[in-house]
């Protein structure tokens, strides 16, 4: 009899299993080269409401056209609801104020840093790094919410916040989804909206709800909205594609998107290809990526190999010896920026979203991916892994087992990961 794996028990018994309903169309959009012209003619058709939640939301000509659309739809009478990250898109909140005063467009700002004591408080480490939008449309027989779910900025895709503007656009996925999954997106957008209007306004809230006569079922609402949950309708119909959204919160789901990529992992058995631009996981991610390589599966992770930040790059370079050395190929990619969160496990399960792989990720932002259970999708987004892996340098050095500067670099690392996250309020190890 095999022994029960205890560790893996607790590590996974309190964590959501991914929900897959069916009845959902899932296309893949790279870059927002593809992406923006669907979610502007999404937010053109609108017919009732729109959310919209993202880390970054610059000001440049891309950025701007979105933005006019967004007010273009609340002008005609759809109620647009907008967050922001306070930390992402701090440097262009003045034009986006500014721009929409005047206008019906509800804008809010999670946890925002528009003062310098605002670092102080509580929580400021942990942000809101999901890329969603939902709108309401006349598709799909009355079904008419389509919703977009990413790692793609409001920005443009030739442009970088550190480095300026380049030629090349940045690698970055998307998908456009339609279905009963969209009805999930919505209700996590809404409660990103919620949460940072009642961060904002709780003390007008608290008063509502105390002097309300039916405050126990407006606190219950309240909660709900905040939780993001959405009561998706029972199927067997897994046609045409099948498929789960996932978020990494602070409240109940903190592992969910960490546990769907490692059992998918610990499950393969051909192939595994991640391309992630911030890579520094956790032990039983590592562990599972070195036994799945140590009994034969295929194991490519694609990574930065034009550094924007160079701390990042240390981290994940720390690991190479350890990944290479028991089987796991390397790539960097070196045409442009790597902003990509995107998987592929087998024929059939691939995850496009934006959860990094790092302590920041799934530790401490909100984040949120989309799994998909179909072989056509997995085909669609391999080929694009094999474009991107045909451009890019696989790390051909010899790996070492050990090496005492080896050690030390590592060990380096996973000292300032774990004080960042002590600062930030996790403790435990990582």
């Amino acid at each position: 009899m095999t022994p029960i794996d205890l560790t893996r028990l607790r590590a996974w018994t309190t964590v959501p299993v991914p929900r897959y309903v069916g009845g959902n169309r899932v296309d893949l959009l790279e870059g927002g080269d593809e992406m923006f012209p669907r979610m502007r003619a999404a937010i053109a058709e609108a017919q009732r409401e729109i959310w919209l939640a993202t880390y970054i939301f610059h000001d440049d000509p891309t950025a701007v056209a979105m933005l006019e659309a967004l007010c273009d739809a609340a002008a005609r009478g759809v109620a647009v609801h907008i967050v922001l990250d306070g930390f992402g898109s701090n440097g262009t909140l003045p034009a986006i104020r500014k721009r929409l005063a005047g206008t019906a467009v509800q804008l809010e700002v999670f946890r925002p840093l528009e003062r310098w004591w605002a670092w102080l408080q509580p929580g400021q480490l942990r942000r809101l790094h999901q890329k969603l939008c939902v709108c309401d449309t006349p598709h799909d027989k009355g079904r008419g919410e389509v919703a977009f779910v990413g790692g793609i900025n409001v920005i443009d895709d030739r442009l970088d916040l550190r480095h300026g503007w380049s030629d090349t656009p940045r690698l970055d996925f998307a998908v456009e989804l339609r279905g009963p999954l969209a009805t999930a997106v919505h209700a996590t957008a809404r409660a990103m909206w919620a949460r940072a209007h009642l961060a904002r306004g709780w003390r007008e809230e608290v008063r509502t709800l105390a002097r309300s006569a039916a405050r126990v079922d407006q606190a219950r609402s309240l909660m709900r909205q905040l939780r993001g949950a959405a009561e998706l309708d029972a199927t067997d119909d897994m046609s045409p594609m099948r498929a789960a959204f996932l978020v990494r919160d602070n409240l109940r789901q903190r592992r969910a998107i960490e546990r769907s990529y490692v059992e998918a992992i610990r499950s393969a058995q051909v192939r595994i290809d991640i391309a992630v631009p911030y890579f520094y996981p956790g032990r039983a991610f590592r562990r599972a990526l070195r036994r799945a390589a140590r009994r034969g599966v295929r194991v490519r992770l694609l990574l930065q190999g034009k550094v924007d930040y160079r701390i990042a790059a240390i981290a994940a370079r720390a690991l190479y010896d350890e990944l290479r050395a028991n089987g796991v190929r390397i790539y960097e990619y070196t045409p442009a920026f790597l902003h990509a969160k995107v998987a592929v496990v087998d024929e059939e399960w691939a995850t496009v979203g934006s959860s990094n792989i790092d302590p920041l990720s799934l530790l401490l932002n909100l984040e949120a991916n989309v799994v998909v259970r179909d072989p056509s999708f997995a085909r669609a987004l391999g080929a694009r892994f094999e474009a991107a892996f045909a451009i890019s340098d696989e790390v051909s050095t010899q790996p070492a087992r050990t090496g005492w500067r080896g050690w030390l670099q590592r060990a380096g690392v996973a000292w300032a990961a774990n004080l960042y996250l002590r600062v930030a309020g996790i403790t435990g190890r990582y």
